[in-house]
């Protein structure tokens, strides 16, 4: 069914072709790497200490709740690990703990520092705190990687839907193709935020529900264009050859047909990909988007322009969006450089 992945001549030739278009080949590294960087991002930028030490036992607060109750102190809540560091009768105890690399969380309100909140960039908060006085670059790193997240799974979605539906309407034609389309055509009609709204109000805002609505609207553009190659797909003598062999439909659909369709698809990956990002920040700026407090490049955009006297904000979220969308867009560039038809006549 994906026998363009299996390695051979072409794919050489077109991974080939994609490592000498240089600037997307590094975009994909760098972009890449980011993402792998973010997955893992508690083990370099956190409120919680990757290892601690008290009364002589072992802490890893990262895998365990520890209340605390289980430092000393008065309360079953949860441990504030930053006031429990500074708290003299801890040391007293022994208490030692392994920070990571940059000890600022996504959600801690940093309250003790002077002045009112959004605070400057400084040697503690290198982007500057929001208008909660939160740290704006551990809300960025957690917000890229919800992004990254929601786009690659919607992207996957989407295309899945698209593939299937628009090949299944080209393929068969006729009437199953009509019904099809008006049904597409009525979804579309449909207005997205106002859905969004709705589902919202009934059942929270959440990342699947914003997730299973937005892949709801996704994949049609995709179906449009899967519909009309196998359209001209079908028309193929070798798709004639295997009816006349009595192959079944199912078998000439996806061993034959589907494959032949599938290679141009993946140029349009990468735009689907800088759709999903957009389409989640945009929510975000709304306020239609992912519940607070969770870290949203759209809702840093949102606290920019209720607060214009803080610029780090608005560079900060708009850079990281600009530069992210940038990549992806070099990316895209590459790919379909590389899957030129151009390439594909002068391997036969």
């Amino acid at each position: 069914m994906f026998n363009f992945l299996i390695p051979g001549e072409l794919t050489k030739k077109r991974w080939k072709q994609f490592r000498q278009t240089r600037r997307a080949y590094y975009s994909l590294l760098i972009l890449g790497s980011a993402f792998l960087l973010s997955l893992f991002a508690e083990l370099w930028i956190g409120d919680k200490p990757l290892l601690m030490g008290y009364k002589g036992n072992l802490y890893m607060p990262l895998l365990k709740f520890y209340p605390q109750s289980e430092f000393g102190q008065a309360y079953a809540t949860q441990t504030d690990y930053q006031e429990l560091a500074r708290d003299s009768s801890f040391k007293t105890q022994g208490g030692w703990m392994l920070w990571p690399l940059i000890p600022q969380g996504p959600l801690q309100p940093h309250l003790n520092l002077p002045g009112n909140p959004p605070h400057p960039p400084s040697t503690e908060h290198w982007l500057g705190t929001d208008a909660s006085a939160r740290d704006v670059l551990a809300r960025l790193v957690y917000g890229f990687r919800l992004c990254m997240l929601f786009s690659l799974l919607l992207t996957f979605i989407s295309s899945l839907l698209g593939i299937l539906i628009g090949g299944v309407q080209g393929y068969l034609g006729g009437w199953p193709d009509v019904i099809l389309q008006r049904c597409i055509e009525i979804g579309v009609s449909l207005p997205m935020l106002y859905i969004v709204i709705l589902l919202s109000s009934i059942y929270g805002r959440g990342f699947w529900l914003l997730l299973l609505v937005s892949a709801l609207f996704s994949w049609v553009g995709l179906s449009y264009y899967m519909r009309s190659e196998f359209f001209r797909l079908r028309s193929q003598t070798w798709v004639k050859a295997a009816k006349v062999l009595r192959l079944g439909p199912t078998r000439i659909f996806f061993k034959h047909v589907l494959p032949n369709g599938l290679t141009p698809v993946i140029t349009f990956l990468p735009f689907a990909l800088i759709g999903g990002i957009s389409s989640l920040t945009a929510l975000d700026f709304l306020g239609f988007g992912l519940q607070p407090p969770t870290p949203s490049w759209g809702e840093l955009m949102k606290q920019a322009l209720d607060n214009l006297y803080a610029p780090w904000l608005a560079l900060s979220a708009v850079g990281a969006l600009f530069v992210t969308l940038l990549l992806a867009t070099f990316i895209g560039e590459g790919i379909r450089e590389a899957f030129d038809s151009r390439l594909d006549q002068g391997s036969s």
